[in-house]
């Protein structure tokens, strides 16, 4: 798939997926960020920035900050929660930055095993001793929300396998390997907090349903039976007073541009 398809996907729901699904990744874009230590004057860049959520995050805490992405519905509300920062649609295989511009480099579940590119390209626009910082998801299967992530596997066979390929990056040793072999030190693997939390079943198929996975699925099922089969699912995890929530395992890696 070229980049420019990413928005098919992604970007349909922009809206929803900024204020409905993108929240639950608070938990995550800061404690990535403490633990890097972002600050002042740090010139960061988010690879696959999404709606930005993460930049706005970074830029609280005094950093300099870039994104890009490939979906111009997604740069779009980036753009608009960020409008001081320097948001590019385009592809994250050919950053249209120079060589040795910025301090760090993030992505959030956007860099994945089948996306070696990214990685080399992160490695040119650091600075020497510049640090890279990426998640991926763990043991999906064996966490607590696992059934949070079960609508993906309502997609076609060749797409759910799709899904598991990029995932890879998670398991021991071969994320240390893949980063090593694009050019960096890799000086932690780290368990990263990642917890779903919606207000009810409807806004749990709404939140599910604006990503690019849930895409998958419904070009498979259509778009009234993931909503129905969303919301049913869901229905059965409701607690009273409470949250829907769901914690999925989620592992960090810090390497260092050689």
């Amino acid at each position: 798939m070229s980049w420019e398809m990413v928005d098919e996907g992604w970007g349909r729901r922009a809206v929803e997926f900024a204020t409905l699904s993108e929240p639950s990744a608070c938990r995550e874009y800061v404690a990535v960020h403490h633990r890097l230590g972002i600050g002042a004057g740090d010139r960061l860049l988010d690879v696959a920035c999404g709606s930005g959520l993460a930049i706005e995050l970074a830029t609280v805490r005094g950093a300099n900050c870039a994104g890009i992405d490939a979906s111009p519905r997604l740069a779009a509300v980036a753009k608009d929660r960020n409008p001081d920062c320097d948001i590019r649609v385009g592809d994250m295989g050919a950053l249209p930055w120079d060589g040795e511009t910025f301090d760090v480099v993030t992505s959030f579940r956007g860099i994945w095993g089948t996306t070696p590119t990214a990685v080399e390209e992160a490695h040119r626009v650091l600075v020497p001793g510049g640090r890279l910082a990426i998640t991926v998801w763990g043991n999906v299967g064996k966490s607590p929300g696992a059934w949070m992530m079960a609508p993906f596997r309502w997609a076609t066979d060749d797409k759910v396998q799709h899904q598991a390929d990029m995932v890879s990056l998670g398991r021991p040793g071969v994320g240390e390997a893949f980063l090593d072999g694009c050019g960096f030190d890799v000086a932690e693997r780290f368990e990263v907090p990642f917890v779903f939390e919606f207000a009810d079943p409807e806004t749990f198929a709404r939140a599910l349903a604006s990503t690019g996975p849930a895409y998958e699925a419904i070009q498979s099922i259509g778009e009234d039976e993931f909503a129905s089969r969303a919301t049913e699912l869901a229905a059965a995890h409701v607690r009273d007073g409470l949250a829907l929530r769901g914690e999925i395992q989620l592992f960090g890696y810090i390497g260092t541009k050689r």
